[in-house]
């Protein structure tokens, strides 16, 4: 990636998660990346082709983030505990990689693109996904059983999801710490909640 380009792209992530992206537009960027407006659309065609561009390299930036801060624990399960430090150290502005807290990009973002057939919404969801999977990647070092995996996974991002909301909506800078008795009760008591989970699901198809 040229140096331009990345500084394009780093510039307007910073704005379009301070202000959001509809808020923020193309001569912004080109004020606050220092280029010139033919530069800017010589890499990025449209506003949607740079709002892509910050999605997948936020993307990258995170999942390196969490990809660090698990692979500190010493074990998988505790690995998921590390995963809500982390967020913890976000919240909190110490998240150096990440930036000071103003929410998920990727939420925020998919907020303001709903249609699910937008390459932005789309982008969202595929973040969500890597994160999932990498959830998915320590919990199938302790639990072997595909269906009792896919539950503490699905619950794991559940919750994640839930202290990321809480911390700005709420302005719970706690939130993540709050979550870490819950990773421990449901590590222990996982084959009850499996069984509960199961009932839920069929009530719902039921409907």
């Amino acid at each position: 990636m040229s140096d331009k380009k990345h500084t394009i792209i780093v510039a307007a992530l910073q704005l379009f998660i301070q202000k959001g992206i509809h808020c923020v537009g193309i001569n912004e960027v080109i004020k606050e990346a220092k280029v010139a407006k033919k530069t800017l659309y010589h890499y990025f065609p449209s506003k949607e082709a740079l709002t892509i561009a910050t999605l997948e390299y936020r993307d990258a930036i995170f999942m390196s983030w969490m990809r660090n801060s698990m692979q500190q624990a010493k074990s998988a399960e505790e690995s998921l505990e590390a995963l809500f430090w982390g967020l913890n150290d976000w919240f909190n502005n110490k998240a150096v990689a990440l930036g000071n807290f103003h929410g998920c990009f990727f939420i925020n973002a998919a907020a303001e693109y709903k249609e699910q057939s937008s390459a932005i919404n789309q982008c969202c969801h595929q973040h969500k996904i890597n994160v999932k999977n990498l959830v998915a990647l320590y919990v199938e070092k302790f639990e072997t059983d595909p269906q009792k995996a896919l539950f503490i996974t699905d619950s794991i991002c559940i919750l994640k999801e839930g202290a990321i909301t809480s911390a700005l909506v709420q302005h719970d800078l706690t939130a993540a710490l709050k979550v870490i008795p819950l990773i421990k009760l449901l590590l222990t008591q996982r084959l009850p909640s499996v069984g509960a989970a199961r009932e839920c699901e069929t009530r719902i198809k039921e409907k």
